[in-house]
């Protein structure tokens, strides 16, 4: 597991794939100074719920991997979660499987 650490909390897991591909979605929106809501669901092995993190440019931000190799990147997943941050809801973990169908839904053409 990997961790997303914001600000001075402790942290919080994701798998590795997942916070590889969240890490440029959100790094490519911080960039510009673009603040957003973060959101996911929290899996019932660890409670259950939904989080929610308004994330600024101005709170530290760190992502720690247990892995030495980054994993290879898919576009596609990453556009989508980028996308999705400028929807009412903010941007969303969502699975690579749910990436495409993001997409097009959106009106927006998937990345080869």
């Amino acid at each position: 597991m990997a961790r997303l650490i914001y600000g001075s909390d402790e942290g919080y897991e994701f798998d590795e794939r997942t916070l590889a591909h969240l890490k440029i979605a959100m790094t490519s929106k911080l960039r510009v100074r673009e603040s957003f809501l973060l959101n996911w669901v929290i899996p019932a092995e660890r409670g259950s719920g939904r989080m929610s993190l308004w994330i600024s440019p101005e709170v530290p931000l760190v992502f720690v991997f247990n892995g030495s190799k980054p994993p290879q990147l898919n576009k596609v997943w990453v556009d989508a979660m980028a996308r999705s941050a400028h929807g009412i809801r903010g941007m969303t973990v969502m699975p690579e499987a749910e990436a495409e169908a993001y997409l097009k839904a959106a009106g927006s053409p998937a990345a080869p």
